[in-house]
């Protein structure tokens, strides 16, 4: 499709018609110009007359001084049609290469507006049923296919991070029960604060596959304007006993009216992720920087320091379960996923960019509120 867009295969149909009609047009003239070159028939004089032989001479080489000037303009006018024909027929095999091509670029620019998250668009080429419209509707098959195979992925982890949840509560209230009968043994009250521990690794696991699921979905039909000032300091402050432990210096700097239209539970999971990411892997005695701004689009920026990290790895983040440098422990991998499915739902991005002095830099564009979130 790269190839098309540029144009080779049209500069290609242009040279090959051009090419055709001026091989046509070379033909024609050389025809034309063979056809026209007679010749003059000497006659011969009966003897004796020999002043009337002198005048037929003197008549058939006036008529071959002619003759010879007639082809030197028919030469030169066959050249310069020929000329003007090559002009013609670059202009006119541009045309017809434009007007053969337009089926592919509007099928061309078509797929490139359809994404995972917008598989129910379809090309519905119109035209004869000939090679073109083929391929439409080949690619329609396609995409039909696929949109069923996305939409099964997603309830399948909706419904099986819903089954899920019924056995992790029966294990947590067994586990409950075990450690509330008298004089439990220590070994069973270690035991019941490890799987406690697992348990709860594993139920927020599941929630991460339901907002994954949710937001894949583009279901936005709880859309309002949020304010994403306030959301950053909901986060902070649920995470203010870990940004203590840690030694963190964190700035804010989100002005008042800084929101975004969409849905309020999706970007408050967002905007807790993206932080939840800057604490929870930051070095100790490190720095965190928030900042908002509302330029066409509502952004919000979200700064760390610490080690430098190979940008192909973090391209790889928005991902679900990729890590840098393999970390396993205290991430389920599906933070910045999230992060990006729920940006793609309300038609906005994440950028991901490692900082050459150290740290993760993660950007995300949201549109902005209708009408702004008075402070």
């Amino acid at each position: 499709m790269s190839r098309l867009r540029s144009g080779t295969i049209g500069v290609r149909f242009t040279i090959l018609y051009a090419v055709v009609f001026l091989a046509s047009g070379i033909g024609l003239l050389g025809l034309t110009f063979l056809l026209s070159r007679g010749r003059v028939t000497d006659v011969a004089p009966a003897p004796g007359l020999d002043s009337a032989q002198q005048q037929v001479r003197q008549l058939q080489d006036q008529l071959a001084e002619v003759h010879t000037q007639q082809a030197r303009q028919l030469l030169a006018g066959s050249l310069l049609a020929l000329v003007v024909m090559a002009i013609v027929s670059l202009l006119v095999g541009r045309v017809l290469a434009r007007r053969v091509l337009r089926p592919l670029r509007t099928i061309t620019s078509a797929t490139r507006r359809i994404s995972a998250d917008r598989l129910d668009q379809r090309l519905a080429v119109t035209g004869p049923a000939d090679e073109v419209k083929g391929l439409a509707d080949t690619i329609d098959e396609l995409l039909e296919r696929l949109e069923v195979s996305f939409a099964a992925q997603r309830r399948f982890a909706a419904n099986a991070s819903h089954e899920l949840r019924t056995p992790l509560t029966t294990m947590r209230t067994s586990l409950d029960v075990a450690v509330a009968k008298p004089d439990p043994a220590a070994s069973t009250v270690a035991l019941a604060d490890r799987l406690r521990v697992q348990l709860d690794r594993v139920d927020h696991l599941l929630d991460g596959f339901l907002v994954l699921a949710r937001a894949q979905h583009g279901a936005l039909a709880d859309s309002a304007p949020v304010d994403l000032g306030e959301l950053v300091r909901g986060a902070l402050r649920d995470l203010s006993g870990e940004v203590r432990a840690k030694g963190l210096d964190v700035v804010v700097d989100v002005p008042p009216g800084t929101s975004a239209q969409g849905s309020p539970a999706l970007l408050a999971r967002l905007v807790a992720n993206v932080v939840d990411n800057a604490v929870t892997h930051n070095e100790s005695g490190g720095w965190v920087r928030v900042t908002g701004s509302v330029s066409g689009r509502t952004t919000l920026v979200v700064e760390t320091g610490g080690a430098v990290f190979d940008q192909r790895e973090v391209d790889r983040l928005a991902q679900p379960f990729e890590r840098l440098g393999g970390e396993r422990i205290g991430s389920s991998g599906l933070g910045l996923s999230i992060v990006a499915a729920i940006a793609t739902a309300h038609g906005g991005r994440l950028d991901l960019l490692a900082r050459p002095a150290g740290g993760l830099r993660v950007s995300v564009a949201l549109p902005a509120a209708k009408v702004p979130v008075r402070a």
